[in-house]
């Protein structure tokens, strides 16, 4: 019988107790993992469906029924950032494809040049989401483009969504922040990301024009190019504008929008 009170019986009990513990977490993380990257999966969706204004920030489809919207109006390709044009169909299945993670992965991304949205690693292939409003067989109507930069405290993920023209804005949003919550957060709050819509991302070079500023700005229609700041969050604004600026550009999406407005969307 052992000596449940000697130093070494409490040693090896708790020994036995942290490897049992170990290994219940690391199967629970495995047998998750696919539930965990398809709720991912599933989050992107929607937020490019809000940005796309498929959907309502009040609306909660289900799963099921997100899939079956996201699958009627949206297809997702792959575009070689560099060059402007679509990936061969096939090589990279684009349902599960993750744009955050592969932009770690040196076989799949390069170190992005010197540039203020302090994004270091750029993804070789980038992924934009057609959408067509009246279904699979309808002209493509808008296009979705993922963004991202830097902020106050950390990275912010979102997607912007320019109308057929690859000018105007028809929708924003962003999905993944560490921002100042009541200040810098906002950027997620629904009625700011509203007053995006309508503007114009390009100036009349096709240079990238849309900027956040402080003070009174107008309506579309006769300030196309400003977006008013967010109250107190300064840092935040600049780098939604910085990180917006970046994207359009060439070297972000530039090239493939140019391909875009020309009439390439196959």
């Amino acid at each position: 019988m052992p000596d449940v009170n000697s130093t070494r019986y409490t040693i090896g009990f708790a020994a036995i107790v942290s490897v049992v513990c170990a290994l219940l977490v690391a199967a629970s993380a495995v047998g998750l993992q696919s539930r965990q990257e398809e709720n991912q999966r599933l989050f992107r969706q929607k937020n490019v469906l809000l940005a796309a204004g498929l959907l309502r920030p009040d609306e909660a489809p289900t799963g099921a029924e997100m899939r079956k919207i996201f699958d009627r109006h949206i297809e997702v390709r792959l575009v070689d950032l560099a060059s402007g044009e679509y990936m061969a169909e096939g090589r990279i299945d684009v349902e599960t494809y993750d744009q955050r993670r592969v932009r770690n992965d040196p076989a799949l991304s390069r170190p992005a040049p010197p540039n203020a949205a302090k994004i270091s690693r750029l993804p070789t292939y980038g992924a934009v989401y057609l959408v067509r409003a009246g279904g699979k067989d309808a002209p493509v109507e808008q296009v979705v483009l993922p963004i991202e930069g830097i902020g106050m405290w950390g990275m912010m993920y979102g997607f912007l969504a320019l109308d057929r023209d690859g000018r105007t804005v028809r929708g924003i949003t962003f999905y993944d922040q560490k921002e100042t919550p009541g200040l810098g957060s906002e950027i997620s709050n629904p009625k700011w990301q509203a007053l995006w819509v309508g503007r114009q991302a390009f100036d009349a070079s096709w240079e990238p024009k849309l900027t956040v500023v402080k003070g009174a700005v107008g309506p579309p229609a006769t300030d196309p190019h400003r977006i008013d700041a967010i109250s107190g969050a300064t840092i935040t604004s600049n780098g939604v504008s910085r990180l917006v600026g970046f994207w359009l550009s060439d070297e972000g999406y530039g090239r493939y929008l140019a391909r875009f407005r020309a009439g390439d969307t196959s």
